[in-house]
């Protein structure tokens, strides 16, 4: 960090807290967008990549504030309202399959944060898949998440797998699964805001946790700014994503990952 003045650090730390935050909710990739830019801007970034995970936690926080609601609705209802019990066991279910395979493959994802080019083929590759996927979709069959059966939960959290490649877009991943197996637009959005709670709870404890020995002060203040601002970032951006997504679909999304990820490989390769 000695190459850096202090400040400028903690203004990178504070626009990658803005790029998070605005891409979160989105299936762009915010993984992918804080890998390029801190490779770009040469950020000193604390080890671990515990940066990049936990600051992510505060753009999902968000959607705790803005849906406070309907998890509080939640939490009331679970012993005494079906629906409510139906929520909640899908969203566990759907959680399942990142909490034990996230576990065992930490060490290759953490290697794959370290290697921008695989992140810039990933937002290309990702962008023709969306845009093959919308032309795949037929007429949606499911409308409730509290309609999701237990092997729609289950299936959706294998998609969700998917996105511990950087690039591929945690949001998005989700998002298409659910489309493919007929979940309507609108609630698979909503889905993948509701899973990425658990989901990314348990990957800052889990990142803390195994750095906890090589983070120094500094590092944590680094976080903190990067978390707060991608949580108020976040808290204007989750409403308008929904309405951006029910409006116009997400081919604007694949056609941005595509000439982002194409871009980027040609600035990396040169």
């Amino acid at each position: 960090m000695s190459e850096f003045k202090p400040l400028d650090a903690f203004l990178m730390a504070a626009l990658l807290g803005i790029v998070e935050g605005l891409t979160e909710f989105l299936p762009i990739s915010s993984t992918g967008h804080l890998v390029l830019l801190v490779d770009l801007l040469h950020f000193p970034a604390p080890p671990g990549k515990t940066f990049e995970i936990v600051i992510q936690l505060g753009a999902i926080l968000a959607v705790c504030v803005v849906y406070a609601r309907r998890l509080g609705r939640a939490a009331v209802g679970l012993w005494s309202d079906r629906r409510e019990r139906a929520f909640v066991r899908t969203l566990f279910l759907a959680f399942l399959p990142a909490l034990f395979i996230g576990a065992v493959a930490y060490p290759f994802v953490k290697k794959l944060l370290d290697t921008p080019l695989v992140v810039a083929v990933a937002l290309l590759v990702g962008g023709v898949a969306i845009l093959a996927i919308e032309r795949l979709v037929r007429r949606p069959r499911v409308f409730a998440i509290e309609d999701f059966s237990p092997s729609l939960a289950t299936r959706i959290g294998f998609f969700q797998v998917i996105a511990m490649i950087p690039g591929v877009s945690r949001s998005g991943a989700t998002i298409m699964g659910a489309l493919l197996m007929g979940v309507e637009r609108k609630t698979a959005a909503e889905f993948s805001f509701f899973l990425a709670i658990p989901t990314m709870v348990a990957a800052t404890v889990y990142s803390l946790y195994k750095n906890r020995d090589v983070l120094s002060f500094d590092d944590l203040g680094l976080i903190a700014t990067g978390f707060s601002l991608a949580f108020v970032t976040a808290l204007v951006v989750v409403k308008a994503a929904v309405a951006f997504i029910g409006r116009y679909g997400f081919a604007p999304f694949a056609w941005y990952r595509i000439v982002l990820g194409s871009v980027m490989i040609g600035v990396l390769l040169l």
